[in-house]
């Protein structure tokens, strides 16, 4: 069996090994640039332990695994130029380096060679793996749209936040696992319970993601903090925050949300101080291990040997530990 460590490696090399076309060049150069970032390769790692949970070798999974790194670089790559993000992995992100024309055209070729190498999977489970794959495209881009919606507004219930922090990462996390899995031979409902392990455990990284942006450590991160507030997303932490402040702290955080002159340093020091008074990095933290707690339950009542569910217990525990 394969630990995480392995399995990420041998992602690592396989998409060092990946060859692209040549030309045209500024076309295929940014695709090769964001690729070669790194980054943790945690979800077509999940493909390949999801696949080894019910299977003896891994082959099958390799090529759509890659598939689901470069969709999740993709949507990486689009999302940094709809946010006018600067740095990405410690480096200038693809439409900085190059051109914002240039970024979107290079994503959109990596959304169809994404497509193309899903398309390589065994014959036997292609069209379930397809429609769990563009299913799960669709959603990724429904949740990038409901997050760009929220932008606009003052107030998101917590309900329509969790929703849609479900479809623009959970629900790849979840399919990763799913389409490992079936790739594996999985039985339905273990490839279903698999895919619930995964769409909690989505939910936990994504509301890491965002105390690491606020509570994180810049060096370890490789990007500034605070882009969150900057930005005015509306985090789980700033929805909470909206939610427990007193009638003055409200107002002062509804006045930095509406302000258009503002220094940027001076709004995360005073959204941060409101967000300390209410102890929102505790709220954030339970709310974080609930979703875990719920992944784990998940794996618990999966149909496979508890030696077999070693690595994906080791996985969670990764995620939950991480700094960046």
């Amino acid at each position: 069996m394969y630990t995480l460590l392995e399995a990420r490696k041998l992602i690592e090399k396989h998409i060092q090994a990946y060859s692209l076309p040549d030309t045209p060049e500024e076309l295929y150069e940014p695709v090769k640039y964001i690729l070669s970032l790194g980054g943790k390769r945690i979800r077509p790692a999940l493909v390949l332990l999801a696949c080894d949970l019910f299977s003896d070798g891994v082959e099958s999974a390799l090529v759509p695994a890659i598939a689901i790194e470069i969709f999740h670089n993709f949507t990486l790559l689009h999302d940094d130029i709809m946010d006018k993000s600067a740095m990405r992995r410690g480096h200038p992100t693809v439409h900085i380096k190059y051109s914002e024309n240039v970024a979107i055209l290079s994503g959109d070729v990596m959304s169809i060679l994404a497509s193309r190498l899903m398309n390589q999977s065994p014959g036997v489970v292609l069209h379930k793996v397809q429609d769990i794959f563009t299913r799960t495209a669709m959603e990724v881009c429904e949740g990038q749209q409901y997050d760009m919606n929220f932008e606009g507004l003052l107030t998101v219930a917590e309900d329509e936040y969790l929703k849609m922090i479900e479809l623009k990462t959970a629900v790849l996390i979840a399919a990763s696992l799913k389409i490992g899995a079936i790739l594996g031979g999985a039985s339905e409902k273990d490839a279903d319970d698999l895919y619930e392990f995964g769409r909690n455990l989505g939910m936990a990284f994504q509301l890491q993601d965002d105390l690491l942006d606020t509570y994180g450590e810049q060096e370890v991160i490789g990007k500034r903090l605070g882009t969150d507030i900057v930005d005015n997303k509306k985090t789980y932490l700033m929805i909470q925050a909206l939610g427990q402040a007193s009638t003055d702290q409200k107002e002062e955080l509804k006045g930095w949300l509406t302000s258009k002159d503002f220094d940027s340093d001076e709004k995360i020091s005073a959204i941060i101080s409101i967000f300390d008074a209410l102890k929102i990095k505790e709220i954030t933290e339970t709310r974080i291990r609930d979703f875990y707690t719920r992944a784990l339950s998940n794996l618990d009542h999966l149909n496979r040997p508890d030696e077999r569910k070693t690595e994906l217990y080791n996985f969670a525990s990764f995620l939950m530990n991480r700094n960046k």
